[in-house]
């Protein structure tokens, strides 16, 4: 599994790459900018993200606005939904305003809020058939 995590804090970085790493190769960025560098680079290289760990607050461009582009883009390539990157966004985050916003109307597959913890993760990963 091709994985990348999206995370502007690094101990949070890091925690969440070697909690992933066991489950495939895993990128990091640190800003929703260079997420959506990252996607668009591996498309055009035929190596596909698998799954994308997206925090929400983060500098330069938020986590949001990245779905927004990945999904977009995925779309002008004609990529169908069932072949969509799985998308989990992580935040501190967890009103309802901020799940709707993301969870159903951004398109993210899933949606963990902080503290993640490796049980969490899996879970997701899990519900997501990418394990």
């Amino acid at each position: 599994m091709r994985i990348l995590v999206v995370e502007d804090d690094f101990v949070s970085r890091l925690v969440m790459q070697k909690m992933l790493s066991v489950y495939g190769n895993c990128d990091v960025a640190v800003n929703g900018k260079e997420a959506v560098e990252a996607f668009s680079l591996a498309y055009i290289e035929n190596n596909q993200y698998d799954l994308i760990c997206l925090d929400i607050m983060m500098p330069e461009m938020d986590g949001k606005e990245a779905l927004s582009i990945i999904r977009q883009k995925e779309k002008e390539w004609n990529i169908p939904p069932k072949n969509e990157v799985k998308i989990i966004m992580v935040t501190a985050l967890d009103t309802p305003k901020d799940v709707v916003g993301t969870f159903y109307n951004g398109g993210c597959s899933s949606y963990l809020v902080k503290p993640i913890t490796k049980e969490k993760i899996i879970k997701s990963i899990k519900d997501l058939s990418l394990i």
